[in-house]
């Protein structure tokens, strides 16, 4: 989830530099807001798929000289199950703050193997420009998130909603009020911010609209932030720990989380997941060292592997498969926006071999860049596989 790794960082700065003066706005598309945002509600999802490309063509501040890619990777999309069971099943997937559908551009084609109608909503305020998280909150998110679970319900006899970061979140305070969705799957939950500093973002955007202006040349993403993009992620996670804390969601649900998450709390969604999910077919991956929980359900991978220059796994590690063509293992894009400082920074871009880590970590003569695949990406979907097919 863009930026939240540097929320501490940034906001900090953003409260000296209230003192000091504006952060220096590029004169640029990316920093100025759309005049408008689309339209979601559709009678179906394919003409809201055609609706929101057609609005990001005119719209999206392009990075690259492949307008399509970009495109794609910032579109929704539905993908339709390659098998059909005995009922129909259905899985509305939710990006996080800044990001895009992209996020699931590896997860959804195995859920659609798995016998799943998966679509893959974009969130208002992303896939365009940094601009347009100026204007957003997070009640249009969760009215979007709302209207396209009921359609969805409409279509399919068994629901389940997945979401990554902010997304999680969005999905996780649906579902406890809607109790005939089946479960979730969530990725990296952002229900516990890691700095307390992000409580002061929904204040600091009265006064200010950028925490941190980034170039970017990523095109699945955003780089910069805008403070009230990270005020309206806080606004999520405070919700959401309090649905739970209200009542506990008593269906299956999948969590996976890294011990070293640069932006969001592990153990204290380690903990939500022990007291507050209380199926027990739901199950939490950790990528790291043994947190020693009492809690069976929770299943621990090592988070440092050598042989493969990984140090650690980072919030968005989880979502990708190795052989993804951007962001897997050989891909074409290398994350050296890492938190890196001086010559290791320098070297990342040009680096024949780098290791891999979050956001922020660093250690002695090793240059890191974001660990941006999942090693155990097919171990993963396949305790997914077996939480979303287990008859009950």
């Amino acid at each position: 989830m863009i930026g939240l790794r540097k929320i501490h960082c940034a906001l900090s700065a953003t409260v000296s530099l209230l003192l000091a003066g504006c952060v220096q706005v590029p004169d640029s598309p990316a920093f100025k807001p759309s005049a408008e945002f689309p339209e979601f509600r559709y009678e179906n999802f394919d003409e809201y798929v055609e609706f929101t490309r057609n609005w990001l063509k005119e719209n999206r501040a392009f990075i690259s000289e492949d307008a399509e890619a970009e495109l794609n990777a910032n579109a929704p999309y539905e993908i339709k199950p390659l098998k059909q069971g005995e009922k129909r099943k259905g899985i509305l997937l939710v990006h996080g703050l800044g990001d895009s559908p992209y996020s699931f551009v590896d997860v959804a084609p195995a859920l659609a193997e798995q016998g799943f109608l998966v679509r893959v909503v974009l969130l208002q305020g992303h896939g365009s420009k940094p601009a347009d998280l100026i204007p957003e909150n997070r009640d249009a998110w969760q009215e979007m998130v709302e209207f396209h679970t009921r359609q969805l319900r409409g279509e399919v006899d068994e629901l389940w909603l997945g979401g990554f970061s902010t997304g999680a979140n969005l999905v996780t305070s649906l579902a406890l009020q809607q109790p005939d969705i089946k479960g979730l799957l969530l990725f990296s939950p952002g229900f516990k911010p890691k700095s307390s500093m992000v409580s002061l973002a929904p204040y600091l955007s009265k006064v200010k609209d950028w925490a941190d202006i980034d170039e970017t040349d990523n095109y699945v993403r955003y780089d910069s932030l805008a403070v009230n993009g990270a005020g309206e992620y806080y606004k999520t996670s405070a919700k959401v720990r309090e649905d739970l804390k209200a009542e506990p969601f008593n269906r299956p649900a999948f969590i996976v989380m890294s011990e070293y998450d640069s932006v969001i709390d592990p153990k204290g969604v380690l903990e939500l997941f022990e007291s507050r999910f209380t199926h027990p077919d739901s199950q939490f991956f950790w990528y790291g060292n043994d947190p020693e929980s009492q809690d069976t359900r929770v299943s621990v991978y090592q988070g440092r592997i050598p042989e493969l220059r990984i140090s650690n796994f980072s919030h968005m590690a989880p979502l990708f498969a190795p052989e993804n063509p951007y962001y897997g293992q050989n891909g074409s894009y290398r994350m050296c926006n890492n938190g890196q400082l001086g010559k290791a920074a320098k070297e990342c871009p040009v680096a024949e071999e780098v290791w891999y880590s979050a956001w922020g970590y660093r250690e002695k003569d090793k240059t890191h860049a974001r660990l941006t695949w999942n090693p155990y990406f097919d171990e993963q979907m396949s305790v997914i596989h077996q939480i979303l097919h287990k008859k009950r």
